[in-house]
């Protein structure tokens, strides 16, 4: 029985799973859009949130941080909390450069976002195998105050 088992086990072991996800969650990283299966889609979602979720969170303690002075206990004391958010974020990809953008640039747009920061877009049937497609895509803040 699967009573309050969530996820999709997508038919294979648990490390090709994981590894799936890490995967398509650094390209979405990388090109901001990727074009999968639904069902992969809605697996990768709760995923890459919580990682925008820890990247806003070292984002927010980088920005108290520039405000406090150097050599304080408070300032040692966010810098480790920062780092260790980095460490976590950085545990999923092992590409320094990629934790960087991610807390740098793609979390600074999400600080004042109360999640929902990506967007499942279904495309369809693929000709193949006739799998329901889906593009996956972050949210641009940008996008939605252009609209309105």
């Amino acid at each position: 029985m699967r009573h309050r088992v969530s996820g999709s086990r997508l038919n294979m072991p648990h490390s090709q799973r994981v590894a799936l996800m890490k995967n398509l969650a650094r390209e979405l990283f990388e090109h901001g859009t990727i074009v999968t299966t639904v069902t992969k889609a809605k697996e990768l979602r709760p995923f890459v949130e919580s990682i925008i979720t820890r990247a806003k969170k070292a984002t927010t303690i980088t920005q108290e941080l520039s405000t406090k002075s150097t050599g304080s206990p408070e300032a040692m004391e966010l810098k480790s909390r920062n780092l260790a958010l980095r460490r976590e974020i950085n545990r999923n990809f092992n590409d320094r450069k990629l934790v960087k953008k991610i807390c740098d640039e793609v979390a600074v747009k999400y600080l004042t976002r109360n999640g929902g920061y990506t967007r499942i877009v279904k495309l369809g049937m693929r000709r193949g195998d006739a799998s329901e497609m889906a593009v996956l895509q972050l949210v641009d803040s940008e996008e939605k105050k252009e609209t309105k």
